[in-house]
């Protein structure tokens, strides 16, 4: 039976007839506003994400099929931490804290894209991506939490499938995340007032041999690109010059 397929991307819970959706399937004599609702039914719990739909139409009857995916793991935890973005150093600066119950939720929505054959396993996934989102699970580096669900520390949630939070625990969260800001605010300023210092202390030397010295100091790279320019190029306000350039001309 011949079927009519069309793929798009929706706000989660508020398609609209508006392109691409409405004039797509115009041509197909289907109930625009009953495919809208349908959508807008499936995908409201994706509320603020982009969600990837599949409408099938039955040419000769007119019925129509909706077929929700699932945003990218990633950009649930973004919304399940009430950020976003992500940390851009991992390593150092956490951005969020978020609960078990909350990755047991997004390990569910993402049950039928994701390796692991148990909702346990499958948690464990889930607390990889946070590892490289710079995001804490229950107050704990991730690989650290992964090892507390394979000693079943989390069992019990696990097994409940439990997935919501109280009022209380999310305004915690949301403290949580105040404090990290904070820290990663403190520790930036920190790093930025050492490569100062280091340039300071270095200067008449190479650009080169600065720049080595930032780096053994472990600044990151955009921050010496943003304190040390490249000869020539105009530093940014409150930027060192490049040693040795040569002053930038006046404008005629």
């Amino acid at each position: 039976m011949a079927t009519d397929v069309i793929k798009v991307m929706v706000d989660g819970g508020k398609a609209t007839a508006a392109p691409p959706l409405g004039p797509a399937l115009g041509p197909m004599g289907v109930n625009i506003g009953q495919v809208i609702a349908k959508i807008n039914e499936k995908t409201k719990s994706f509320a603020g994400m982009q969600v990837p739909v599949e409408v099938k139409v039955n040419k000769a009857t007119k019925e129509f099929e909706i077929e929700v995916g699932t945003p990218p793991a990633s950009a649930l935890l973004k919304k399940e931490a009430n950020i976003e973005k992500g940390s851009g150093n991992p390593k150092e600066d956490k951005v969020a804290d978020v609960l078990i119950e909350q990755i047991i939720k997004v390990a569910k929505m993402k049950e039928s894209k994701l390796l692991g054959k148990t909702l346990k396993d499958r948690v464990n996934e889930i607390i990889g991506t946070c590892d490289s989102m710079g995001i804490l699970v229950e107050g704990s580096q991730a690989r650290d939490a992964i090892q507390l669900v394979k000693e079943g520390k989390f069992d019990a949630e696990i097994k409940a499938e439990k997935t919501e939070l109280s009022a209380e625990e999310k305004a915690k969260l949301e403290e949580e995340k105040i404090r990290l800001a904070a820290d990663i605010e403190k520790r930036k300023a920190e790093i930025e007032k050492l490569a100062k210092d280091i340039i300071a202390a270095m200067v008449g030397k190479e650009r080169s041999a600065i720049k080595a010295k930032l780096k053994e100091a472990k600044i990151p790279d955009e921050l010496i690109k943003e304190l040390l320019p490249v000869e020539g190029a105009a530093p940014k306000e409150g930027a060192a010059a490049a040693p040795g350039a040569a002053p930038a001309k006046p404008a005629k």
